[in-house]
């Protein structure tokens, strides 16, 4: 899998943008500000729908524009495809895939497998759980559409019971109506949790092996998945938390509050680890994900570094190169001779200057 070619239009600061890609590894280099990190967004978008940034639709839009497009062309499998994506500021994306428009956004997870890799990842591990479920939930949802729809289910009930909570608290009466969403939040979160300690317990096949070979035999990493509550349990605890949620007028239990811990030696990371032990981890956690995506799939992921590489050291940028031999490869940076220097593969460089983009090779 890998893309031929990527054309935008009015996307952040490019007015027009019509870029080629090799197969292999492409570097976008440049001063920062430039529109180096706007690019992969474009990317990353066309495979899921939305900004690996969090941005909102009308802030992609260029400065002055009601509209922007994103029009990526592949090959997957020696078969070429076309996405195209109309982003309005005040109306919902259009998307088509080969010309074909499609109704619902989970239609698009999994013609493109994106794996991002960013200087704020190596945060992951100290950083919030909603941080750590985002990175579950994105994973799954480019590789099976029934995940995605079922976390859209469970994400809007939660909300409608939610509102419920609020509205019991003044009228009183409402609360036999709980039961309803009760039932359904369970059916959908099940769903979610057994997926998630699916996808973890697969990682943790393959990410012992690569963080034993960084570590040289000296770590042993797990990831522990930490349920907020156990599937069989959901209902009855529902159930029996009513009051705590009516008091705090908001959900306390579900998949929406699971985490992910990150264990070495039977010690807690995020608690006890050095920062290079984070950055080791969190490096080997991507690795994996690469490593997992080529399983499920039969094929490569594409993978976009996004300045990454300067906020590793000589160690870990060799692990890294390592991993990404035979997948497309398009990374940002400020400048390409460390990429030289450590003999990485060189395909395509380009330069690009306040929204313009110059091929250098």
């Amino acid at each position: 899998m890998y893309i031929n070619n990527l054309a935008l239009s009015n996307f952040r600061n490019y007015e027009n943008l019509n870029i080629s890609f090799s197969k292999g590894t492409n570097i976008l280099y440049g001063d920062n500000a430039q529109g180096k990190t706007n690019i992969l967004e474009s990317i990353y978008m066309s495979a899921t729908t939305k900004s690996h940034r969090g941005s909102r639709d009308k802030d992609i839009i260029r400065f002055g524009e009601e509209e922007s497009h994103i029009r990526v062309d592949l090959k997957k499998r020696d078969v070429s495809h076309r996405i195209d994506m109309h982003i309005r500021k005040n109306k919902s994306k259009g998307v088509a895939i080969d010309g074909i428009s499609i109704r619902r956004s989970a239609e698009i997870f999994g013609v493109i497998n994106i794996i991002i890799f960013s200087p704020e990842d190596l945060n992951i591990i100290k950083s919030s759980p909603v941080e750590r479920r985002r990175f579950i939930d994105m994973e799954l949802c480019q590789l099976s559409r029934i995940y995605y729809g079922n976390l859209a289910n469970y994400n809007k009930i939660l909300n409608q019971r939610n509102n419920l909570l609020k509205q019991i608290a003044f009228n009183r009466s409402l609360i036999d109506t709980l039961d309803i969403w009760d039932n359904q939040l369970a059916n959908y979160g099940i769903k979610i949790i057994k997926e998630r300690n699916n996808f973890i317990n697969m990682i943790n096949e393959i990410i012992s092996g690569i963080h034993d070979r960084l570590t040289l035999g000296k770590e042993k990493l797990v990831l522990k998945y930490n349920k907020s509550v156990e599937e069989d349990e959901f209902l009855s605890i529902l159930e029996k938390k009513r009051e705590t949620d009516l008091k705090y007028q908001s959900t306390q239990y579900g998949p929406h509050r699971d985490d992910m811990a990150f264990i070495i030696n039977d010690m807690d990371v995020k608690m006890f680890g050095s920062q290079g032990q984070q950055r080791t981890a969190t490096l080997s956690l991507k690795l994996a994900e690469i490593e997992l995506v080529k399983q499920i799939i039969n094929d490569n992921p594409i993978l976009l570094l996004d300045d990454v590489m300067s906020e590793l050291d000589k160690s870990r940028r060799n692990a890294l190169i390592e991993g990404i031999k035979d997948i497309q490869t398009i990374i940002t940076c400020t400048g390409y001779d460390d990429f030289i220097k450590e003999r990485l593969t060189i395909d395509n460089i380009y330069k690009v200057k306040n929204g313009h983009v110059e091929v250098k090779n």
